[in-house]
């Protein structure tokens, strides 16, 4: 475990960031956005936004944390020296944002030898900021939050998201398809961040996503267990891009074991 001078510094550096590239993003976004480039399909899009989020994040921490490795979704990845890394999504929910739609968010969370220490998730739009450090709680806007009681399975509210490419989404949504009568409802903000920090407040019971990217948990996850959720992939793993199931004990089994029997993990 980190010391916690390092940990309060790498948590100030992280709320630094996030709040000042969600503030270039809400204040900076052009009449005219329109799409700078395309990743994994045709409608997975990066915005000009996107890249001066990350030139800005990137600059900051270099100046402050000079030896420090840096991954950011947008391409920069920089080793270090100090065993500390920065996993970067400088624009979470990019389609939301070239749509004028407010769940997008800015994630920054920070590793330790490996092991996630610090998370820090701006949502502007909602004039929201959520913040963890390993073993201290989660916390919005400074106050702390914890994530709701596991709810009978038919009245859970489940988030999900989907991936940009084509064969993975009709899988998707044949897991979905079965899925929807055994729950209360679905919901699908588009933000994989904002959809993990909002099981941490309470705003859903649970969520899973199948395809989600280390900058895409980074923080999220971090936030959403020290509210008391539980997060992993298939029953055994962490999560990671096959399988990121999150929601407080009882619930997480629950849909974790569904998804489990439904194949959620593969095509």
């Amino acid at each position: 475990m980190p010391n916690p001078e390092l940990l309060a510094e790498l948590l100030d550096v992280a709320v630094e960031a996030a709040t000042r590239a969600g503030a270039l993003l809400r204040d900076g976004r052009p009449a005219d956005l329109g799409v700078a480039a395309t990743k994994s399909s045709p409608v997975d899009v990066v915005t000009e936004m996107d890249l001066a989020s990350e030139k800005l994040i990137l600059e900051l921490i270099g100046e402050r944390r000079p030896e420090d490795g840096y991954l950011g979704e947008e391409g920069a990845d920089r080793p270090g020296t100090s065993g500390v890394r920065w996993v970067v999504d400088p624009l979470d929910g990019t389609v939301n944002y070239l749509y004028g739609l407010p769940s997008w968010g800015v994630s920054v969370g920070v590793e330790v030898d490996g092991r996630a220490v610090v998370g820090v998730v701006a949502v502007p739009a909602r004039d929201e900021l959520f913040h963890a450090v390993l073993g201290g709680g989660a916390f919005l806007n400074g106050r702390p939050v914890s994530c709701r009681p596991a709810p009978p399975w038919g009245q859970a509210l489940v988030g999900t998201g989907f991936n940009y490419v084509q064969a993975v989404r009709v899988h998707q949504a044949e897991v979905l398809l079965a899925l929807m009568p055994e729950v209360r409802d679905i919901r699908r903000a588009g933000a994989a961040a904002v959809d993990l920090c909002d099981v941490a407040a309470g705003r859903l019971d649970a969520f899973y996503e199948r395809g989600l990217q280390p900058w895409d948990m980074a923080a999220g996850v971090l936030i959403a267990r020290e509210a008391g959720a539980r997060s992993g992939g298939r029953p055994g793993e962490e999560p990671h891009g096959g399988l990121t199931v999150t929601a407080p004990p009882g619930a997480f089994e629950q849909l974790q074991a569904r998804l489990e029997e439904l194949g959620a993990w593969h095509d």
